[in-house]
């Protein structure tokens, strides 16, 4: 893929552009905060995944942007 960036959304819809390679780090800094708890979902084959973080009481999960042409269907 030719570009690739970072977004998340909390669980009131608010959502957080532009965070980059380093989305914890752009997320402590947009919500002026130094501690950020990592969010994880239990996959149904027995595992989990990390799919964001918690801060300030925001569960924020991150999703990849890609450029539209980069995406193969």
């Amino acid at each position: 893929m030719a570009w690739k960036d970072t977004m998340g959304i909390d669980q009131y819809g608010q959502v957080y552009h532009s965070l980059g390679q380093h989305p914890r780090k752009a997320l402590l800094d947009k919500l002026c905060r130094k501690h950020a708890a990592k969010m994880y979902v239990d996959r149904k084959d027995g595992t989990v995944a990390h799919t964001g973080y918690i801060v300030a009481g925001l569960w924020i999960r991150l999703y990849a942007v890609t450029d539209w042409k980069a995406v193969q269907v």
